[in-house]
Parts: structure tokens; sequence; C-alpha cells
């Protein structure tokens, strides 16, 4: 800045340009921003950059002052775009993030007012002993209009703040005149959203703003003008502050006009498809129909019936001069409802079949299906709702009779449920690290390790070499090395030594080796399995600054018990016979006649399976705000700041509890002999029910944080069937895939 103002001294055209009126400069003060990210806002460093910082605006406030001669004529504003929380992010709705500073002083601006007493819901005034100063606090949006008020320009055309008055040490007159030109202002931008709204709807469907009609707008507009020529300033300047509000209303109005028209046709579109999916899934993959022959004549009927709706339509959208998008909105439930309507008998036969069973039961099934579907909804705002559904889980054995034929892994299945329950009620991860967490979960993970090598080493299972063995020593050894290097790494961040270059190449060697030795085990059900999760944890413990670390051990157990738990239930309601998993192999290429029919029982696996990943989702926090991510979690890989490095390694750190989720699942899949296009129909409809909730709860006002949550709960749901096929084909390469190394053969002399 000093080497700015200088270089006018020998430029002419600068000079001149500084000298002119009405000259904004703008400084955008970055530092404190980037060292809260990376120190948090308690550290020294912090400390040290805002006092530095301080100590800087006083020396541009002097450099700018001495530049213009003391002429009293520049203003100056100091504020900024955000808070912090403690753990050093942003973008939630906390006050710490959402309340910012905004000190104004210099020409035009009101001198502090004294005050006896004020109150606020924080405790700022008495921290920074300013209770006897008036505090005024205004919307980020106002601060466009005092700028403009301070140097004397017109409002920018879109701004939607209110001037705050009690800034200006000017005239009531002027106040008043400011007030109003602010209110014309955003009238203007009402005026021309309701013109526009008006021009592309039918005249006799287009219903107006009420509280601010043509006749209302001249009376308060002449009312205005009449207080300021009475010198009523007081009065004028309130009735500008209501017609302000009426415009802002007026302008969400015809913003969000055409919301509730958009919004039932994609809700009928919702409502089509999945109706649709359900009726593939029972004509298809169920016994409950037979099959009934279809009628042409109907048929064709239907076709002319929808085409003409679908035309009429889209000549109604026409005539409006709609946009494209809204053709899409409108013209989709048509297709969609003439697919449904046609399978008419479908559903007449579904409903006789249904109707012949017992109806508490039918009624009852339904019930546990929309508890279970809105648990899954709450949890993605309140944790804790999974925590109530694991409960729920843990008593299954036991609602179910299955505790009666299985009594050891029914309790052990209650308590890895009632385990698992208890992460969803811990605080969000990256508040507060604790590296001995980590190193437990890394030295847990290594005892079970030894417990697990021991059964299977006295098992009896002809076709497995005691070479396999070597490869589970390897993965015990990068586990340990894993806990290792997070607590060297850590200890030596926190004395202030960064990150040392050994820690980061094992680091970076260990991310890769880990799918490689994954893939050399014995691809034997419990075997892959055991070899997926040390391979995983190698990484995730890399990964982990707490608690989490201890997630997908207790996840991993409970996917273990759920394999065993449900050849017990296929068992118990007489589909199929039990397959031996001790020695079941996933590379055994399933017959696709092997494939059953779907029984209701399957719903419930469905649903289990849906829960889990959600589970994996929310177990550890709410990976739909970056807010929950913390750079902390990276520090055994780099500690430089490289967004996308940094947010790779965060999406892998959660991408980590899905493949185990999803690989139990394809060893479910496979032992139940379920057919994955029957089960993904099933996950399409619980996805589609839970997308239509979160379709209705997207939000565009609040903080970054409610907007972009909402936003990020319906994309997630919305691409949750798609991702679980991801998955699933992830879990099939990690489950039936092995490289093949060459054995060394052994010579007999003769």
């Amino acid at each position: 800045i000093q080497s700015f103002f200088n270089s006018s001294r020998s430029n002419q055209t600068l000079l001149s340009a500084l000298n002119e009126e009405k000259v904004v400069l703008f400084l955008h003060l970055l530092g404190i921003d980037t060292n809260g990210h990376a120190h948090r806002p308690n550290s020294r460093e912090y400390q040290e950059n805002i006092k530095q910082v301080d100590e800087g605006v006083k020396e541009i406030a002097s450099l700018i002052d001495n530049f213009y001669g003391n002429d009293g004529k520049t203003a100056f504003i100091l504020t900024s775009d955000h808070g912090m929380t403690d753990w050093g992010s942003h973008g939630a709705g906390h006050p710490s993030e959402t309340l910012t500073p905004l000190i104004v002083w210099g020409a035009g601006v009101n001198y502090p007012q004294k005050v006896t007493s004020q109150v606020f819901e924080d405790n700022f005034l008495k921290e920074w002993k300013l209770e006897n100063l008036k505090r005024l606090d205004v919307n980020q949006a106002d601060i466009a209009p005092l700028m403009a008020s301070l140097i004397g320009v017109p409002f920018p055309l879109n701004s939607v703040g209110t001037l705050p008055l009690d800034y200006l040490n000017t005239s009531a007159l002027f106040k008043a005149e400011s007030m109003f030109t602010n209110a014309v202002q955003i009238l203007e931008q009402f005026k021309v959203k309701m013109s526009q709204k008006k021009e592309t709807t039918l005249s006799f469907l287009f219903t107006p703003f009420k509280p601010l009609s043509a006749s209302e707008q001249i009376n308060l507009l002449k009312k205005i003008r009449l207080y300021i020529q009475q010198q009523k300033y007081n009065e004028a300047v309130s009735l500008c502050k209501t017609l302000i509000n009426l415009a802002l209303e007026g302008l969400s109005y015809y913003h969000t006009y055409d919301r509730l028209f958009l919004g039932l046709s994609i809700a009928m579109s919702f409502v089509g498809w999945t109706t649709y999916v359900i009726l593939v899934i029972i004509k298809a993959h169920t016994n409950l129909t037979k099959s009934v022959p279809t009628n042409k004549k109907k048929s064709t009927v239907l076709f002319y019936g929808f085409a003409s709706a679908g035309m009429i339509i889209a000549f109604f959208l026409l005539i409006q001069a709609c946009p494209w998008t809204y053709y899409i909105y409108c013209l989709l439930p048509v297709p969609v409802w003439y697919a449904v309507v046609k399978e008419i008998p479908v559903i007449q036969d579904l409903a006789t079949n249904v109707l012949s069973l017992h109806i508490g039961q039918s009624i009852g099934f339904l019930l546990v299906c929309i508890l279970g579907i809105e648990i899954l909804v709450f949890s993605f705002f309140y944790r804790s709702a999974l925590t109530v559904g694991l409960l729920i889980f843990a008593g299954w054995p036991v609602i179910t009779q299955l505790w009666i034929q299985v009594k050891t892994k029914a309790m052990i299945w209650t308590l890895l449920c009632v385990l698992l329950a208890i992460f969803p009620l811990m605080p969000v991860v990256g508040r507060e690290p604790n590296i001995p967490l980590v190193i437990a979960a890394g030295l847990l993970t290594l005892l079970v390790s030894f417990f697990s090598l021991a059964s299977l080493c006295k098992s009896e299972n002809k076709y497995r070499a005691n070479e396999d063995l070597k490869v589970y020593f390897y993965q015990m050894f990068c586990v340990a090395l894993s806990t290792y290097v997070v607590s060297s790494t850590h200890n030596s961040l926190k004395i202030k030594q960064g990150l040392p270059v050994m820690n980061q190449i094992i680091s970076w060697m260990m991310l890769v080796s880990s799918p490689v030795l994954l893939l050399l085990s014995p691809t034997f059900l419990f075997e892959r399995l055991f070899s997926i999760l040390l391979s995983l944890m190698s990484t995730y413990l890399l990964l982990s600054t707490g608690y989490e670390a201890l997630f997908p051990l207790a996840l991993f157990g409970l996917m273990f018990m759920w394999i065993n738990m449900e050849q017990e239930a296929l068992q118990h309601y007489g589909l199929s016979l039990k397959p031996k998993l001790a020695v079941f192999d996933f590379t055994c290429a399933m017959d696709i006649t092997q494939f059953r029919q779907l029984h209701l029982d399957d719903v419930r696996r469905s649903f289990f399976f849906v829960f889990f990943i959600v589970t994996a989702f929310f177990g550890t926090g709410n990976i739909a705000s970056i807010n929950s991510f913390d750079p902390a979690s990276v520090y055994c890989f780099l500690t430089v700041f490289s967004p996308f490095m940094m947010g790779g390694l965060l999406l892998l750190k959660v991408a980590i509890p899905f493949v185990l989720v999803s690989c139990a699942f394809e060893a479910v899949q496979v032992t139940t002999q379920l057919s994955s296009k029957s089960l993904f129909l099933i996950v399409l409809v619980i996805s589609d029910i839970m997308a239509l909730h979160f379709f209705f709860l997207v939000k565009d006002y609040g903080s970054w944080l409610d907007i972009g949550t909402s936003i990020s709960h319906y994309v997630l749901v919305m691409s949750l069937t798609i991702f679980m096929m991801v998955m699933n084909g992830l879990a099939q390469l990690l489950t039936t895939q092995r490289l093949g190394l060459p054995r060394r053969t052994k010579h007999h002399s003769t």
C-alpha cells in the first residue's frame, strides 16, 4: 500500500485518479482467515496475527490521511465477511460465524453514542469493555447503501440493504431524503419483478401481491413526500422502512411465485415413479400377482389420452413463454403416470391378494416401513435418530424369535448394535483432536487381528495355504506402522517441528500398498473380509484425529454379525438351506437360476443396508457440510494448504466405512441368493420416498449451512441408488478378485 501511494508521485494518471471525488479503496486482509484455518482462533499465532493486522490498519489509516493532507474527507469502514468457530471452520449458523464486526469512522460518520444500558444475547460488549457505547447492529447487505451514502453515489441497482441512519452524521433532511431514495430503489426492483411475472402469466391466472398494490404504492410515496415537506422527518423515515419491508416481501413473493405449481408437478413425478418401481418389483420379483393379458384397445385409448394431456400442458406453457426447465418439470408426470395406469390389472390383482391376507399384518408392515423411513429422514438432521434405529435393531432377534435358535449370536448382535449406537451421540469429529484414542484403535485392531488369526489357524480348511497367512502379517505390520506414524506426526506438529519427511513417505506408501495387499489375500468369505478391514484400517488410522478411529472397528464387528444373522434368518423363514460360511468362496460364480423370488424379509434386508449406509455417512459427523471437516485429518500426508488434495483425502476417509458396509452386504447378497437387481429396486423406492421429503425441505434462506445442507441432503438421497451401485461394483472387485504371485516350487532330489 505504501509503494502504491509512493508510485502515484511519478504516475500522473494514478495521481489524478486518486484525487478525484467519490473514490473507493478496497483492502482485503486475507491473512487472518488463512491463519485461523491453519492454527485455530485461540492459538498464539492467530493472536499475534490479529495484533499485526490491528497495527497495520492504524498505519494504513494514517497513510491515507497524510496522502490527502488530513482534509477530513475520508470515511473508513472495517468489517468482515464471516467469523469462525473455535476449531477454525465457518459456514454454519453459529453466532461465532455469522456475527462480524462493523467499525465506521471518518467523514460523514456519527460519533459514538453513550448509553447507560443495552441488552444483547452475546457478551461481546462486556468482553470488549464497551457497555457504555451504543452498539448498532445491521445486516451485511446494509453496508452497500451505507458506503453509497457516505460518498454520494446512487444505491447499487440490485441492493436489498436498508440504509443504517444511525451511522450517519448528517441533517435530518438528508437522512429522510436518503431513506426515500432507498425505498424507491427497492420498490423499482419489486415493480420490475412483478411486470416480468405478469408478462409470462395468463391474465386470469395472475395473482398480484395485494399488500403492495399500485394504489398502495402511490399512497405510501405521497405520504412520505408530504411528511418530508412538513419536516416530519422521523415519520417519513418510519414510513420508508415500512415500504422497504413490503417491497422486500413482494420481491420474495414474485421470486417464488411458481414454487407451489412446480413443486406439485415434481411431487407427482416422484409418487408416480415410486409407484411404478413398486409395481415392477411385484411383477418381476415376487409371486404376489399372476401374469395378466394386455388389452390392446384399452392401451391405445390410454396412450392417446395421456398424449393429449401432454400436448395441452405443452401448449399452456408455450403461450406463457415459460423457461425450458418448466417443460421438464410439468411434462415428466405424463409418461410416468401412463406407465402406472397401464398396470391397472396388476394393481387390481395385487389388491385382491392383499385383501385375502391378514389385514392387521399388512397395516403393521406398512407402519413399520413408514417408521423406518422417517427415522432415516430424521437422522439427516439429528444424528441421535441413528441411535434410536440401532437400538431397535438390537431388539430385532427378540421381536422375530431368532434368538431362540441362536442365543450367543443374538446376544453379540445386540451388544454390537448398542456399541455402535454410542457413536451418533458423540460430538462431530474434528473439534477436539484426541490422538490417544487413535492409538487405542490401532492397538485394538492388532488385538482383534491376533485372535482372528489364531482362530483361522485352528480351523481346518483344506483349500487354505499357509503362505496366505503371511499377507495378514504384512497387513498387521501396516496397522502397527500407521499407529506409530499418527502418534509421531502429531507429536512433531505439537512441538512446531512440522511433518517429518519419513512419516510423509510412509503414509503415501501405505495408501498405495493397502489395496494391493488386500487383493493378495484368499477369497474365502471371512478371510477376505478380515483382510479388507486390515487394509482399510491402516489408511483410516492415518486420516483420524479422535474417536472416529474406533468407528470402522465397531461397524465391521456389526457387519460380521449381520452376515451370520442373515443366514439364521434365512433358515428361520425356511427360504434356503444354510450354506457353510467358513468355506464359502466369493469367486464361486453364482448361477442366475439360483436367485430366488423376493420375500417380505428381503425388504427388511434392503432397509438394513440403506440404514447402515446412512450410519456410515453420519455416524461420526455430518458430511453434508464442509464445516464438519478438519484439515488436521490429513496432516500425516501433507501440511501445506492444498484444497483439492485435502478434499480427495477427506473423501477417501468418508468412503472407507461405506466400503465396509458394501462388502458385508455383498456377502449377505451372495449367501442369501438375493438378486442385486431386485435389491436395488427396493433401495430405489426407499431413496425416492426419502428424496420427496428432502425436496420439500430445501431452503433458500438462512445461513450457508442451512441452505447448503438442505440441498446436499436432497442431492445425497437422489444419488443414493447410483452411489450404492458404484459401491456394489467396488465391493464385488474387492471380494472376488485376487492377484496371483509366483509361488516358490519345492524340488525333490532323486
